[in-house]
């Protein structure tokens, strides 16, 4: 019988701790019945710099700390996701994974079998569905016909190693995914690159066989940070913003037919949620689905969902530039 013995700490580790790894770290640490056993960096210096932080072990390959630990936080580059995952299940690790899940969908998929296979936790960093507005939208939504999100950032040479739609746009995908329960019908996009030789800003419509429609706007040029989603059902609008963690409700006029910002008026119930700290939400999930054997909030899955569906955004992207640049007599 093995339940007799004492509970002891899970042991934790985080590889990769840049800017986001560094918070990942910190978010351990205050985790009760957790130990930070070990930050890992092949950033030496780094991982020394962090490790002292937190009075921990730095170590420069996470290869030889696997059988020591029980979950691991990856917060490394994408291109390095599937590799790390894929040796951190197989020693039996619980993994938590940041966003995009892998780079190619059968990547993700051979994650999934070994996860499953291992019985073992598989969690994809999706973080705004621990947003609590996030949380308090979803509980409102009733029949959505129309989902609009605009999620601008200012350009940072950092963490520019996706295009913006595997980057930034897959947050709204992954949420849209989550709420539409339908599978997809259609999709249109278009993009140019700015400052990258990647897609910097990006438009898709995605329509799902239920008759619900997302328009989602991503961006990594702009002058004004925004992130904002509205949901339009029948009779009324609900709008989030997620930088002021606000929810507003609106009603819509004359039905259905004109959907442009004058038919909807916002009434002055706000509720606004402030106090939160999202990636600790995450953090604690992720820890309780290993601690209680159960599926994480964001599963695989839906990771792979999320990637596959960015990915194809992405693909018809590519090939509407490659058709301008034709178009245009440009290289």
């Amino acid at each position: 019988m093995h339940h007799a013995r004492p509970a002891r700490d899970l042991r934790a580790a985080v590889i990769g701790v840049g800017y986001l790894g560094n918070f990942h770290a910190q978010k351990y640490v205050a985790c009760a019945g957790v130990e930070l056993v070990a930050v890992v960096d092949t950033d030496s210096a780094r991982a020394e710099e962090i490790a002292t932080k937190y009075g921990t072990r730095a170590v420069t390959d996470y290869r030889e700390i696997l059988d020591q630990v029980d979950l691991v936080s990856i917060v490394v580059p994408p291109a390095f996701h599937f590799d790390i995952a894929h040796d951190c299940l197989a020693a039996g690790v619980h993994t938590l994974v940041e966003k995009p899940v892998t780079e190619r969908v059968d990547q993700a998929e051979t994650l999934i079998e070994s996860a499953t296979r291992g019985a073992l936790v598989l969690q994809v960093g999706h973080l705004e569905r621990f947003n609590p507005v996030v949380l308090a939208l979803r509980k409102h939504i009733e029949r959505p016909r129309l989902i609009e999100a605009q999620r601008f950032a200012a350009y940072k040479a950092r963490g520019t190693e996706v295009d913006v739609v595997l980057d930034l746009m897959i947050h709204d995908i992954d949420i849209v995914l989550s709420i539409a329960d339908s599978p997809v019908s259609a999709i249109h996009s278009t993009g140019t690159a700015v400052v990258t030789s990647d897609i910097d800003i990006a438009h898709a419509r995605i329509e799902f066989a239920s008759g619900l429609v997302a328009e989602l706007a991503a961006s990594r040029v702009s002058q004004e940070p925004t992130r904002q989603m509205k949901v339009v059902e029948a009779e009324r609008v609900i709008a989030i913003d997620y930088t002021n963690h606000e929810l507003r409700f609106g009603t819509l006029e004359n039905g259905h037919e004109h959907l442009d910002q004058a038919e909807v008026t916002f009434e002055s119930e706000t509720q606004t949620v402030i106090g939160t700290d999202v990636l600790m939400d995450e953090i604690a999930s992720f820890v309780d689905a290993v601690r209680h054997g159960v599926a994480p909030a964001v599963t695989g899955e839906d990771g792979k969902r999320a990637l596959a569906l960015a990915i194809d955004i992405s693909h018809r992207i590519n090939r509407y530039r490659a058709t301008q640049q034709r178009a245009h007599g440009t290289s």
